[in-house]
């Protein structure tokens, strides 16, 4: 199989990092982006000039414009684009202040959007391309305390369906990547937090101790899934990483459908 030409956002660590390695063991090239370029100097070392290292902020609508042309120009085109850049906000919905919210859907949806926007006449140019936009678990059903988030990642799965049905007939396609829990630095120094409310200390105590114990997911297991997933000719809108998570799905969407068959007397009515 010909090498792909990879650009990534968010290649400092985690998922990212990850797929970013994977793709370059087999001998492709990335074009690797990140806030502070200076943690890709391990990728350039090892890799050399399958390499391009970019700084980026996706937050800037600029910065993506010329990372992606950059990347398109040196490499001579773009086979997939990741759109792996975000952070979890951790806080109740009544917690979550307003300067906190935008700042989560700069980075977790605009900056999406902006990459996407960025990539498409590259993409329509070539007839083809794959876009692989890094959702989430949260992005099917929700979890309490992360509700921003969770909105963000649903903004992200809606944007995304719909990008698929308008850019199928350039070649172009579409996966949203909805991994469950894994130990990345999600949970850790990338994340923010806003400060609690002692109303809501039962709550985060319920879900510590139903959720506490859990075991994460080894990021590193994710590689082969992704390599597949690009390699496929018919890749999937949806991808779920990880074991527990197609049983939550099947859980929220049986629980969705009863209550609308519930309803539909009620519903047919209006």
């Amino acid at each position: 199989m010909a090498s792909r030409i990879w650009f990534i956002t968010g290649t400092s660590r985690g998922f990212g990092r990850v797929w970013a390695e994977a793709a370059l063991r087999r001998g492709d090239k990335v074009a690797a982006t990140a806030r502070d370029v200076r943690a890709l100097a391990p990728l350039s070392a090892e890799f050399g000039s399958s390499v391009l290292p970019i700084s980026l902020d996706v937050t800037q609508r600029e910065s993506v414009d010329s990372a992606i042309n950059q990347a398109a120009d040196h490499f001579g085109g773009l086979d997939v684009v990741v759109c792996n850049a975000g952070y979890g906000l951790f806080a109740t919905v009544e917690e979550t202040s307003e300067s906190a919210a935008r700042q989560q859907f700069e980075t977790n949806f605009f900056g999406v959007l902006w990459t996407v926007q960025s990539a498409l006449p590259v993409l329509r140019r070539q007839r083809t391309g794959h876009l692989l936009v890094v959702s989430s678990l949260a992005g099917v059903t929700t979890f309490p305390t992360a509700g921003v988030y969770n909105a963000s990642k649903w903004a992200v799965e809606g944007l995304c369906e719909t990008l698929a049905k308008e850019t199928e007939a350039f070649g172009i396609k579409t996966t949203l990547v909805e991994p469950a829990g894994y130990a990345t630095d999600w949970r850790g120094s990338s994340a923010k937090h806003e400060p609690h409310m002692p109303e809501y200390d039962e709550l985060r105590q319920r879900l510590a101790s139903a959720y506490g114990k859990r075991p994460l997911g080894d990021p590193q297991a994710t590689a082969e899934a992704i390599l597949r997933c690009v390699d496929d000719k018919s890749p999937p809108l949806r991808l779920l990483l990880g074991e527990p998570a197609l049983a939550t799905v099947k859980t929220v969407y049986a629980d969705r459908l009863a209550t609308w068959e519930a309803w539909s007397e009620v519903s047919a009515r209006t």
